[in-house]
């Protein structure tokens, strides 16, 4: 995997934000960038990871709470939960030996407008559908 940092998706304000897939072509840098986080997100483990974290009562959780879940070691657990906060989706704070991680919902939240059908809005025809 590349060690290359992720550049954050939609930092350029929300009027320049996330236009969604069915309202214009992504352009190459903006499909690199989405891909990058999604990316981040194609693996079982971060998905686990991040979800864990979302759901969690209080809005965060210790690294400690997180590593017993899976059969894998920390360094594993926390090169994992660097990815998702290079990507964007999570953040964390460390309190004396304990890093608490907890989710950045604004991310979570571009993702699905950006692959969020405008309410009404018809489907495209597929391409050689009989009217």
């Amino acid at each position: 995997m590349s060690k290359q940092e992720l550049v954050l998706l939609g930092q350029d304000g929300a009027d320049g934000c996330c236009p969604t897939l069915l309202a214009a072509p992504l352009d190459e840098g903006r499909a690199e960038t989405l891909a990058k986080v999604f990316k981040a997100l194609g693996d079982p483990v971060r998905l686990r990871l991040l979800s864990m974290i979302a759901s969690r009562a209080g809005g965060e959780v210790c690294v400690c709470d997180l590593t017993p879940a899976f059969d894998l070691s920390q360094p594993t657990i926390s090169h994992h939960l660097k990815l998702l906060k290079q990507a964007g989706l999570i953040d964390s704070e460390r309190r004396g030996t304990w890093v608490y991680y907890r989710l950045l919902p604004e991310m979570t939240d571009r993702l699905a407008a950006i692959l969020t059908r405008p309410a009404g809005a018809p489907l495209a025809e597929p391409a050689g559908a009989a009217s």
